[in-house]
């Protein structure tokens, strides 16, 4: 039998049978509801200031934030995230992003999440990208 937790209308199943354990994040987040599509956010700040100039961390927490305004904008949190993407220039900095994301996120029910090593991204300054879906009540 799969260990699935289900809160806040998700339902994350960590372990589905036949599929080695995850560690980090969820290997299947289901739900009903509304589906919200968070774009891929980048590490700029309000006014458009691009933030974190060659520091993984300081962009990741840029982008969580940013990201966090997006779901607060459609009445969400980050317990609503279903999945996260990440589109990274070098691997090397998935542990720093994870870091930061545990600041944000319930660790004890992670997302579904995908990592993507890239040549590039829109400027050749960014070292991360990351979307989201995220999925609401029915309301």
């Amino acid at each position: 039998m799969a260990d699935t937790i289900t809160t806040a209308g998700l339902s994350h199943v960590s372990d589905p049978p036949g599929v080695a354990p995850s560690s980090g994040y969820t290997h299947v987040v289901t739900g009903t509801g509304r589906l919200a599509a968070i774009a891929g956010q980048m590490p700029f700040d309000a006014s458009g200031r691009f933030v974190g100039a060659g520091d993984p961390t300081a962009q990741a927490r840029q982008v969580f934030r940013n990201m966090e305004g997006c779901l607060t904008a459609v009445g969400a949190t980050f317990a609503d995230v279903m999945k996260l993407t990440y589109y990274v220039t070098d691997i090397a900095h998935v542990p720093l992003i994870l870091a930061v994301r545990d600041e944000f996120i319930d660790t004890g029910r992670p997302p579904a999440s995908t990592v993507v090593q890239v040549v590039a991204l829109y400027r050749p300054d960014l070292l991360m990208e990351i979307d989201a879906f995220a999925l609401l009540s029915a309301e």
